[in-house]
């Protein structure tokens, strides 16, 4: 999700990497939910997310739109997001003590909160909001730790392929009409997200799979094929 805006007023004014110290350790939540609450239709997935939500619930695709994600368009591309419960507009992986009941295979943004992700050419940095988590006695912790991503080169390398994926998708949505769109939105769905990955537990497998997946849609799609994982 682009968002124009001037960081000087959301964060610390500085960028982060994986091996700095940041101060974003809430310790634990100890029981706070305040960000699980009231986020709307924000906390998007990548395939990442939706491959470990498959590997943690046991369930596909389509059972996980049936239990707890639904589609909405972001910058003109058809993405999932996770769905909060219609009446107290909490997200639905809450339990009744206001844990996480998903929290070993949580989505990647709730992995970075309250930290964000700062684009550049050939990668990102990390930035703190400090205006978004309730907090206000977070200790520091270094910023690998705190993203929880088993082998984080591998995992920054993929998020910030498929934030290239996107961002050419949406560049070339200019070009086509209504139709075109849809169909490239289906196959941009059915290729990363409704069709499964290996069901092999460990992330490598993924990554390989997805690497193949994003090599054939760039050459599908006609992008340059570069920067696949």
């Amino acid at each position: 999700m682009k968002r124009k805006i001037d960081m000087s007023e959301i964060s610390d004014g500085k960028l982060y990497t994986a091996n700095d110290m940041v101060r974003a350790d809430c310790h634990d939540c100890e029981g706070c939910s305040a960000c699980c609450k009231g986020m709307g239709n924000s906390i998007l997935l990548d395939p990442l997310d939706v491959w470990r939500l498959c590997t943690g619930l046991s369930l596909d695709f389509d059972g996980l739109m049936k239990r707890c994600l639904e589609l909405h368009v972001v910058d003109g591309m058809i993405l999932p997001n996770l769905r909060m419960d219609r009446e107290g507009e909490t997200c639905t992986f809450l339990d009744e003590q206001g844990r996480c009941a998903v929290h070993p295979y949580r989505p990647g943004i709730c992995r970075l909160f309250p930290l964000g992700r700062y684009y550049e050419e050939e990668g990102f940095k990390y930035f703190l909001q400090v205006h978004e988590c309730r907090k206000t006695d977070r200790g520091k912790i270094k910023v690998k730790k705190w993203v929880d991503a088993p082998d984080l080169k591998a995992y920054e390398k993929y998020i910030f392929s498929w934030h290239d994926f996107l961002r050419k998708c949406e560049e070339g949505l200019n070009g086509l009409d209504e139709e075109q769109t849809r169909i490239l939105n289906l196959y941009v769905l059915k290729t990363f997200y409704q069709t499964a990955y290996p069901k092999n537990p460990q992330a490598q497998a993924f990554y390989e799979e997805y690497s193949r997946r994003l090599a054939q849609a760039k050459e599908t799609l006609g992008m340059e094929v570069s920067a696949c994982i």
